[in-house]
């Protein structure tokens, strides 16, 4: 390893990070070809069946990619998906050497990539920038090492902890830059999930709105083409057909099944029952089945009852708070219906970021261990 690998690896991070919004249910990764400290050729992978990052930067490299070093924020593929392994591709390209973040968590891979790179003489270091490259990808990383998805949840409270006035009330508790805040969130999610009270109380529609992003054009373009699904929790299908949230577009709804999918299907929704012996939405059975269509982050908006069951059961993995500056009062509803009745029984976080947003604070914690 060589003291410019940390540099050239932050470029690579870079990249990655243009896929932000794209890639589902692919993993964000940027690759820099590097010969005699310049830059030969970059790229990203910006959405699933198309051409990775690595294979972007040999093509912009060429010939003068004989002997080089690549960065890559994730080890190079070793099977044939959609598109041929990008390990190949690099051994045919003849580099010299492959800097690689981490190695990929995907069973289909898992070292055999860096393995293939070793065996025809190429140098291979791993475990540059790790902890950022695992940072950009929790999603991808958690459902192939676990079956189930990254789930964040996100919280708008007052200083006192409330999210609502007593009658439901909520908009607006933070001001524009934490909506738009939230947009973005939005729009980097596979899914976003909601409850029927949610639902019910703000008329929300849980959607992507391009006026409220906040980025270049570009960006904004590649965000609105792929929406996240949008999934609502309605264990006794309360929420009407009519309602603005269905209106919006196709969603996925989990219920108890007490109900006939045809009324769904015929507006282009998807009914999946999940019941529980104890008559609830099974919330984990529900997460692996969103896995299993490939979806690696969810987004959290939901109510004091649907978070805080979620929170019960140690089904969030990232609380993003987002504080307004104001007080809605003792009569106002919880941020979380968590009832707890002993100190030994409370949740602990750990505070990973704090930074204003606009006139409102953003709190990231994630649970203790």
């Amino acid at each position: 390893m060589n003291s410019n690998d940390h540099a050239w690896m932050a470029r690579a991070l870079q990249l990655a990070r243009k896929g932000l919004y794209t890639t589902h249910p692919n993993p964000r990764v940027g690759c820099v070809i590097v010969k005699d400290d310049v830059l030969i050729g970059e790229g990203w992978h910006l959405r699933a069946g198309e051409p990775h990052a690595e294979v972007h930067a040999l093509r912009q490299a060429g010939e003068a990619a004989r002997g080089a070093t690549a960065y890559v924020t994730l080890e190079p593929c070793s099977h044939h998906g959609r598109t041929p392994p990008c390990a190949e591709a690099l051994v045919k390209a003849g580099v010299g050497r492959v800097v690689a973040a981490m190695q990929d968590p995907n069973p289909q891979v898992a070292g055999r990539g860096l393995a293939r790179l070793r065996s025809v003489g190429i140098e291979v270091s791993s475990g540059v920038l790790e902890n950022e490259a695992r940072a950009l990808n929790a999603g991808f990383i958690k459902r192939m090492e676990t079956g189930l998805p990254h789930v964040r949840a996100k919280l708008a409270m007052s200083l006192d902890g409330r999210t609502a006035m007593a009658s439901g009330e909520s908009q607006w508790i933070t001001g524009s830059a934490a909506r738009a805040e939230v947009q973005r969130l939005r729009a980097q999610a596979s899914v976003v999930l909601t409850g029927a009270d949610t639902v019910l109380m703000d008329h929300a529609r849980l959607t992507v709105r391009a006026a409220e992003l906040g980025l270049d054009d570009e960006l904004t373009q590649l965000a609105l083409q792929r929406p996240p699904v949008r999934v609502l929790v309605d264990g006794r299908l309360r929420v009407p057909l009519d309602a603005p949230f269905f209106q919006a577009g196709p969603a996925l709804v989990a219920s108890l099944g007490n109900e006939p999918a045809a009324r769904y299907q015929a507006g282009g929704h998807e009914l999946l029952a999940l019941p529980t012996p104890e008559g609830r939405v099974d919330l984990p059975g529900l997460l692996r089945e969103l896995a299993g269509r490939g979806v690696n982050e969810v987004l959290l908006e939901a109510g004091p009852r649907l978070a805080g069951a979620f929170a019960a059961q140690g089904l969030i993995d990232e609380y993003l708070l987002f504080v307004a500056a104001k007080f809605l009062g003792s009569s106002a509803r919880p941020l979380l219906d968590l009832p707890l009745e002993r100190m030994r029984e409370a949740r602990e976080l750990r505070i990973v970021d704090i930074r204003a947003v606009g006139d409102d604070w953003k709190i990231t914690a994630v649970p203790q261990g």
